[in-house]
This record gives C-alpha cells, sequence and structure tokens, in this order.
C-alpha cells in the first residue's frame, strides 16, 4: 500500500517521551510544554507568544471565543475540514459560509464582502493545502472592515509569505500538529497571537478558564486557591506530546520540509503538460511546505482515477466535502466555485517517505487515463 499520510516517527521522539516518563516524572502540563512554546517561539519569529493546546480544533475553538462573543457572525470557506465549523459554533458564534477563489482554492474575498452584516465580528480563512499567498490580503481586508482575523494555518506550519513565517504577522493564528501534519506531537496544536488580552485568555481557558495556572505549571507548581471567570476546557498540551513535538521540530527544516518539497516538485513536474489535471500554482521551492497535495481532475475522469488507485492499493483522499452539505451546517447557499472544485478534487500520497517509485507509479496512471 502507498499511504495518503502517516506519521513519522521514530526513536529519538520514544525517547524523549521516555524522558518524560521516566526522569520527569509529570506527563501532564508542565515546563517541557512551556520550553516546547519558547521553541516555536523562536523559530516562527515575529515576537509572537505560543500557546499550546491539544489539538487544532481546541486552538481554533480558544482562538474565536477569545475575540468574539456569542451570537457573532464568523466568515468561512466552506471548503474546508469540519473542525473549522466545530470550533466557531463551539463558540457559540455563527459561520457564514463563503465561496473560495478558482485560482488558489482558498476564501473569495469578494464573495466574503457581500455577506458581512452588523454581526459580523471575525473572519477565518484557510490555508488549504498549505497556499497561503493570500495572507497579506486577508490581513488587510479584516483591517478594512474591522474584522477579528482567526487564520486556520492547520496545512501550513513552516510556510512563509514575502520572507516571514505564516504566525510571525497577523492577528491570531492557529496550527495542528495531530499526526500526519509538517510536524507532530501525537495531537496537539498551538495559537499565534501577540494580542496580550487573547494571550491572557486563552491561557487560562485551555487550563478550565484557572487565572494564571500556565505559569505555575511551567514551574512544577499547582494553583489550589484561584479564581474563574470565564469558561473555560481542558486544552492543555501535555508533557509527553510537548516532547514529542520538540523532536520533531529539530527533524523539521533538515528532513521533513525539503521532502515535502521535492514531492510536490516531482508531482508538478510529472503533470503539469496533463490536459485532464489542474495543478494549483504555489512556490514549493522556497514558501510552501506541503501539508497535502491536492489537484483537480478534469473531464469527468476523477472517479476512473478513483477505480485505478484503488486497484493498485493508493490511498487517497477527497479533501474535503463542503460544510455547507453537511446535516448540522446545511445552508441553501451559492458557493459555485465550492460546487464545482468539490466533484474534481483529489489528493495524492503527501508525506516525507513517499519514494520516486511511488510518484511515478501515482503519476503514470494519472497520465494514463
Amino acid at each position: 500500500m502507498i499511504r495518503l499520510s502517516k506519521s513519522v516517527v521514530g526513536r529519538a521522539e520514544s525517547a524523549a517521551v521516555a524522558h518524560v516518563i521516566e526522569d520527569i516524572g509529570y506527563l501532564g502540563m508542565g515546563a517541557t510544554v512551556g520550553a516546547f512554546e519558547h521553541q516555536l517561539e523562536q523559530y516562527i519569529g515575529g515576537g509572537r507568544h505560543a500557546i499550546c493546546v491539544n489539538s487544532g480544533t481546541a486552538a481554533l475553538h480558544l482562538a474565536v471565543q477569545a475575540v468574539t462573543k456569542p451570537g457573532d457572525e464568523v466568515l468561512v470557506p466552506s471548503f474546508t475540514f469540519v473542525a473549522t465549523y466545530q470550533a466557531i459554533t463551539a463558540a457559540g458564534c455563527k459561520p457564514v459560509s463563503c465561496d473560495i477563489r478558482p485560482d488558489t482554492l482558498t476564501l473569495d474575498l469578494k464573495d466574503a464582502e457581500r455577506r458581512i452584516t452588523s454581526r459580523t465580528t471575525a473572519m477565518m480563512p484557510v490555508y488549504y493545502a498549505s497556499n497561503c499567498c493570500m495572507a497579506k490580503a486577508y490581513q488587510a481586508f479584516a483591517a478594512e472592515h474591522g474584522l477579528r482575523l482567526v487564520e486556520d494555518a492547520a496545512h501550513c506550519f513552516g510556510c512563509s509569505v514575502e520572507g516571514q513565517k505564516i504566525g510571525s504577522t497577523g492577528d491570531v493564528v492557529c496550527f495542528s500538529f495531530d499526526g500526519i501534519k509538517n510536524i507532530t506531537t501525537g495531537e496537539g496544536g498551538a495559537i499565534f497571537t501577540a494580542d496580550e488580552e487573547v494571550i491572557e485568555k486563552v491561557s487560562d481557558a485551555r487550563l478550565l478558564g484557572v487565572q494564571k495556572d500556565s505559569e505555575k505549571r511551567y514551574t512544577g507548581q499547582r494553583s489550589w486557591q484561584f479564581d474563574v471567570v470565564e469558561q473555560g476546557y481542558r486544552y492543555h498540551m501535555s508533557n509527553i506530546f510537548a516532547a514529542i513535538g520538540q523532536v520533531q521540530l529539530a527533524r523539521f527544516e533538515k528532513e521533513f520540509a525539503p521532502r515535502r518539497r521535492e514531492i510536490a516538485q516531482r508531482y508538478c513536474e510529472l503533470l503539469s503538460d496533463t490536459p485532464h489535471v489542474k495543478l494549483t500554482p504555489m512556490d514549493y521551492a522556497h514558501d510552501i511546505v506541503p501539508h497535502i497535495f491536492a489537484l483537480q481532475i478534469l473531464d469527468g475522469k476523477r472517479p476512473l482515477l478513483e477505480q485505478r488507485l484503488k486497484e493498485q492499493d493508493i490511498q487517497y483522499g477527497i479533501q474535503y466535502a463542503p460544510n455547507h452539505h453537511l446535516t448540522l451546517f446545511h445552508e441553501d447557499v451559492e458557493l459555485p466555485v465550492t460546487e464545482e472544485v468539490y466533484k474534481r478534487i483529489i489528493s495524492l500520497p503527501m508525506h516525507p517517505e513517499v519514494s520516486e517509485a511511488d510518484i511515478q507509479q501515482i503519476c503514470n496512471i494519472i497520465n494514463s487515463l
């Protein structure tokens, strides 16, 4: 089997976990989480503060909760994983489904602008397939319309725009570190921001709303007498997860990022002249570290491609079902680009252990349709 995605972990991650278990002896949130946050801040740059949590969804949820109030509307592309919508509704807000651009597969600002109402207080662009080229435009749009900006950068760890890492600028940026992302902590996520009020709210909310508990846990203490003034959750990251993350971060620039870029560039080289394939242009040589590799199969040939991939035991993804199609979030809304892209989109195997032979086999199948 050629797998669509996988965790790439080994002895170094195992040793780091063993160190937490055998030497540190405290498995919950403690100094290892604080150290990992500091390392993330140094890597991303921009003077932003990192707050680690137990999933990317938790990061989005806490970020939205920190900058909105229940009943607010949040502009969001329907073409995203359901976690994006669940995070918005978990904060008591309403996701307002927007269309995507055909050239980037990310939030269309012209469509979003038409959907702004008096209740719109935030927007959540999603950097689908690591495409973050619109980051500056989203920041400018949010500033122009007085909106808080929560960037869903779950696909985008390690990516850059104009020489600046995603997470180093903007309002509030959220990453995912689940098992198949660009780096993993097993499960996990992080929020990056320079907003002191958001930092305080998110830091407390991840620990059940207990005020100022993070600082104590970093030094091996606990808050036994405390106050709680806002809704909180058990969303903190554990020392075990942070230990895995420290090793993954150390491996990222030398191992993971170069290989992911190489794989994407080879797919592009072998498929760029295929008439029934539409690629999304991205700078894989410098700015983009791809989490998934998605392309559109034209001329109604996607079902045939799915059949042939299955026959050769090659996994693929259909990422993602538009959220306005799902029962919980169903809307009768016109999103023509989203509808068309969903009929044609398919994701090919993308992880550091995809081989050149794997790439050749997959592209031969696509080119022979």
